[in-house]
């Protein structure tokens, strides 16, 4: 199944106009004809059933003729704040294997030792609609703007809360040995260079459990990966 992505939908839809782009896929590359059945979801659970009623490939229409609402596949709820990382491949590479997995939200937070301060957000949209389509789920993970490490602890946290670092510390635990199954999460991950000392300490009066993803260093984005399929593996 192709499945398109667009957030306009609602359960009041009639049609649909596809851009240019869109439009050219649909009946250049895909060879798409009039009467042809397309599948496109909201990102808010939704499946979509469209019939195209106009097959050009600067403008293609389709007709709304089925709507399907489709549950959440998974029994649990993940939210990663991450670091930012040096080589902006590195961050999309993550967010894209992190939504094929699954991941729910998704928080770039500013830390000390953060080489990369700023994010283009459109751009890591569309990395996370392409993932999802991919991977043909239905609903798209929440992408927050970037915040500073200190402002996104002063949130209130009712859910578990972890914290993934480097130093040493006989108190970290591994997350399948302290999470507990189809719950919500909030998993902290650094940046190059690790969280600062004073960073670690703040999180840790805030109540999050530090938590050990091994003995070799990961790189940001593998850490960030590492948590997500650990949860994912904790509910298979």
């Amino acid at each position: 199944m192709q499945l398109f992505y667009n957030s306009d939908l609602s359960a009041t839809s009639k049609e649909i106009t596809f851009n240019k782009e869109e439009s050219r896929h649909i009946v250049r590359v895909l060879r798409k004809k009039e009467g042809g059945i397309l599948h496109i979801t909201n990102g808010k659970g939704a499946l979509f059933f469209a019939e195209i009623i106009i097959g050009n490939d600067k403008k293609c229409v389709a007709k709304i003729i089925k709507t399907e609402e489709k549950s959440r596949t998974r029994d649990y709820y993940l939210h990663v704040a991450i670091a930012p990382t040096k080589n902006n491949d590195r961050l999309e590479w993550f967010l894209e294997k992190a939504t094929e997995i699954g991941v729910d939200e998704i928080t770039p937070i500013i830390c000390k030792n953060s080489e990369r301060k700023t994010v283009k957000i459109e751009r890591l949209e569309r990395i996370i609609q392409s993932a999802m389509k991919q991977s043909l789920q239905f609903t798209l993970p929440k992408l927050n703007e970037p915040i500073k490490f200190t402002d996104f602890l002063n949130n209130d946290f009712s859910e578990e809360i972890f914290i993934a670092h480097c130093e040493e510390n006989n108190k970290k635990k591994f997350l399948k040995n302290c999470a507990t199954p189809k719950s919500k999460y909030t998993i902290l991950i650094g940046p190059e260079g690790d969280f600062s000392t004073n960073e670690i300490q703040l999180s840790l009066k805030k109540n999050f459990i530090p938590i050990s993803l091994g003995e070799n260093r990961l790189r940001t984005e593998t850490a960030g990966l590492n948590v997500v399929q650990s949860i994912a593996y904790l509910h298979q």
